[in-house]
């Protein structure tokens, strides 16, 4: 009986790609999956045969083959034909392909060889302002899990290596029968690696690595952001006899700063100023992130929420020569704890204050009001 062609197999043009195919085969297979069709034989024989059909075209060389010659180029000893499909191999590849991303990738994620690589860490470390501008070089102690001196890494004891997994034969997975089914599973001897360890390291019990602790250097370069991370390759935990080691990634917090804050590479400082020197003018000093003294200058007649902007006083910028901006905004202090002369004095000044007509800014809002009340009479 001559075959169906593989496309009008799985009812997909000759040029479906490789997503239209798997949605094809997807929504046949579940179909005529045989759980759902108990007893009937055609329902099985269509299983067989979409499985087969979407073997074939899945793979690119052999999907090539195919479309050159036909059936023809899996018979008589060619990449593979029909009669050597081993259904049970193919339906087991082929339920990856249908729940693997379910399943986080199903067998093809288990480890070949024995060697598993190690997990990544995280250390939350704290930094001032001020190492945030200039950079820092910091040292953190932390437990993790190390490579085993005494095996290097191996997990079999000096003298030994690991052997291949009688059962599995190395492969960490094993094949049983069930009734219409070949179901594959973790090998039970080897626990999925594929060796066996006859004679464990006494040092780390065949694990291949041991817990520790130790100390790093971890160096913060200047310009630095809240919530950057700053990762040390190979400085996570150790592999899983003899596997790579996973990454260390620091992940940085900077303190809040009792005289700045920060926006990007720019900084901003709230400066109080006398009443006098806001009315007179003068000169003030200014603090700087960089431990200096910056003077500024106050015009006659600053109002509070005026800023003054000192160039290159700010952050630095990561990975570059440049510095931010620091803003220094005014804010206008009342005095207080005055005495009765300063109060008679302050009283008389006023008086004459208001009738040279020296508050511009409250004046102006006294007249909007005076006008807003008129408007709604």
């Amino acid at each position: 009986m001559a075959k169906k062609d593989y496309y009008e197999v799985l009812g997909v043009a000759r040029g479906a790609s490789a997503d239209e195919l798997k949605k094809a085969y997807r929504k046949l297979a579940m179909q005529h999956h045989p759980d759902r069709n108990h007893g009937h034989t055609e329902a099985e024989h269509k299983f067989k045969e979409i499985n087969e059909a979407y073997d074939i075209l899945r793979d690119d060389q052999r999907r090539a083959a195919y479309d050159r010659y036909g059936h023809a180029a899996f018979e008589q000893g060619g990449m593979g034909s029909a009669g050597g499909f081993d259904f049970g191999a193919g339906f087991s590849d082929i339920f990856d392909e249908m729940f693997g991303e379910i399943l986080g990738g199903g067998r093809r994620q288990q480890a070949q060889g024995g060697a598993q690589r190690g997990t990544d860490l995280r250390f939350d470390m704290d930094i001032t302002l001020e190492e945030a501008f200039a950079g820092a070089t910091k040292n953190i102690t932390i437990q993790n899990a190390v490579g085993c001196s005494e095996c290097k890494g191996s997990g079999a004891a000096p003298g030994t290596v690991p052997s291949e997994c009688a059962m599995c034969k190395g492969h960490g997975r094993v094949r049983a029968q069930q009734g219409f089914f070949t179901v594959e599973h973790t090998c039970p001897t080897c626990q999925g690696v594929g060796r066996v360890i006859q004679s464990p390291c006494k040092k780390c019990g065949g694990q291949g690595r041991v817990h520790e602790q130790k100390t790093l250097a971890v160096e913060i370069p200047a310009g630095v952001e809240d919530g950057m991370r700053i990762r040390l390759t190979g400085e996570g935990s150790a592999g899983f006899r003899g596997g790579h080691a996973g990454d260390l990634y620091v992940i940085l917090s900077i303190e809040q700063h009792p005289v700045f804050q920060r926006d990007g590479a720019n900084l901003y400082c709230r400066v109080p100023i006398a009443m006098t020197t806001a009315a007179l003018g003068g000169t003030i000093d200014v603090p700087t992130i960089d431990g200096e003294i910056s003077p500024v200058k106050i015009d006659a007649g600053t109002q509070s929420g005026h800023r003054a902007c000192i160039k290159r006083k700010g952050m630095s910028v990561l990975r570059g020569a440049s510095r931010g901006d620091l803003y220094a905004e005014f804010a206008v202090e009342t005095p207080v704890h005055l005495t009765k002369r300063q109060k008679e004095l302050l009283a008389e000044f006023t008086a004459e204050a208001e009738q040279n007509k020296t508050h511009p800014e409250s004046e102006g809002f006294i007249a909007r009001v005076k006008e807003l009340l008129g408007k709604d009479k």
